[in-house]
């Protein structure tokens, strides 16, 4: 009776805990949340119909891959730029200078939707992405405390992709609805684009939360653009470090992940619509990953999380690329897929708060390039292996770079354990200054 009382116990303070983190966002950190999900619905409509838009439009698939390539490498090559931006003009103002970006790229291209005006909105679209996302990790730094800050972090990627999802599903439906409202075919290039629309729409509504939030101000001498060699003179060593292990899962990521469509069709013989489903199942299984993920970090530390689920992670990408068996495969892809991923916004959070106010827009875009890193390069060289050796080769290269980072996650984090740099308070932490008059919030 006493262990199942205990039991229910643990259940209910678990429970009882992850609430009160919740419940403790401060008011910017929900304002943010509110505005992120809006957005993020309304890009995964984007992610699902533009390529279906410009196909209808007559364009061909080496077309469409030029302009995924234009605007993802600007916003691999601008997050350094943008993260002295933010740190210039503010988080909010970054956040609306980003979301209108992306509004008006898309209006653009709806509107105009010729080879020169398409190229041009998507190196613009690079900038505006970069720009909020780079924005991010600081200003969820900023509006949390230690209690609550792993929360907030794997909270704000939980929703997020939910929200994609949602924005994917309801994207299945749009082309029909307007074309049966504008009289067109569910397929013409009239009916994507006011499918497409609702992104213009999608970004004005997620301002209504970003007007509303109060502003903060850094120093004048937290604003530098030579952050991060300022970084790396102070703490000679840390920014490796703390970047590396993030490029080299990139690296073995983009060599295998964004061909795993490929890899269930061309290996397991299944249709699309399989496989459709399969990654719908495989968005929820990774966003309740990252909704666990706090909990754990909370009672067995950050860096732990990192190591153990990421580590755990390899058998079943092991699993998943070499079984002959269709389910096993599957399985093996859900589980990865959520251990995997439970990893990064703990990952996030350790960072950020690891060096000052000052470095932390400068680090973040570094963290995002380093991301982005493998993913624009990696698929290259992977595709050239698949054609002339199949999966398999990439599969065994992703494993080496992943157990490569895991290595140095353990090594540099968890065995020797020491600050890469003790981070300054927060601002809600610190709430006056001086003559006690209270600091703007961030």
């Amino acid at each position: 009776m006493r262990t199942q009382s205990a039991v229910g116990d643990g259940k209910d303070s678990f429970i009882s805990t992850y609430i009160d983190r919740v419940r403790s966002f401060s008011p910017n950190a929900r304002l943010y949340l509110t505005g992120a999900v809006i957005y993020g619905t309304v890009m995964g409509v984007f992610q699902l119909l533009f390529n279906f838009y410009m196909l209808s439009l007559g364009y061909d698939e080496v077309v469409i891959g030029n302009l995924v390539t234009i605007r993802s490498a600007t916003s691999l090559v601008a997050a350094l730029p943008m993260g002295y931006l933010t740190d210039r003009i503010g988080r909010k103002n970054a956040f609306f200078f980003g979301y209108i970006t992306v509004g008006f790229s898309v209006a653009m291209m709806l509107v105009a939707p010729k080879i020169l005006v398409l190229n041009v909105m998507n190196v613009l679209m690079g900038f505006g992405q970069s720009l909020s996302m780079v924005a991010m990790g600081p200003f969820l730094m900023e509006n949390s405390t230690e209690k609550e800050r792993t929360y907030l972090f794997s909270f704000s990627s939980g929703i997020g992709m939910v929200a994609a999802s949602i924005g994917q599903w309801l994207g299945g439906y749009l082309p029909t609805w307007m074309g049966s409202l504008f009289k067109v075919s569910a397929s013409s290039s009239t009916a994507y684009a006011w499918s497409l629309s609702i992104i213009i729409v999608g970004t004005l509504l997620a301002l209504v939360p970003n007007l509303m939030m109060t502003r903060n101000r850094l120093l004048t001498s937290e604003r530098s653009v030579f952050a991060p060699l300022e970084y790396m003179k102070v703490n000679p060593g840390g920014l490796t470090r703390l970047i590396t292990p993030m490029l080299i899962t990139s690296i073995g990521a983009g060599m295998i992940m964004p061909f795993m469509n490929l890899f269930f069709r061309n290996v397991h013989l299944q249709s699309d619509a399989v496989i459709g489903t399969m990654f719908a199942w495989g968005s929820l299984a990774m966003a309740i990953g990252l909704l666990i993920a706090p909990a754990l970090a909370e009672k067995y530390g950050k860096i732990e999380i990192v190591v153990l689920t990421q580590a755990l992670s390899v058998p079943f990408l092991a699993l998943l690329g070499f079984s002959p068996i269709f389910t096993l495969s599957l399985v093996a892809y859900y589980v990865r897929i959520m251990l995997m991923n439970m990893s990064s916004p703990v990952y996030s959070t350790f960072v950020m708060e690891q060096v000052d106010g000052k470095y932390r827009a400068m680090v973040a875009s570094l963290s995002s390039m380093a991301n982005q890193f493998g993913w624009a390069f990696s698929p290259t060289i992977s595709g050239f292996i698949q054609v002339r050796y199949g999966f398999k080769p990439a599969f065994m290269l992703t494993i080496v770079f992943y157990v490569i980072a895991i290595s140095m996650y353990y090594v540099w984090f968890w065995k020797n354990r020491k600050p890469v740099m003790t981070a300054e308070p927060t601002a809600q932490q610190n709430e006056t200054e001086g003559d006690g008059v209270k600091k703007a919030e961030v």
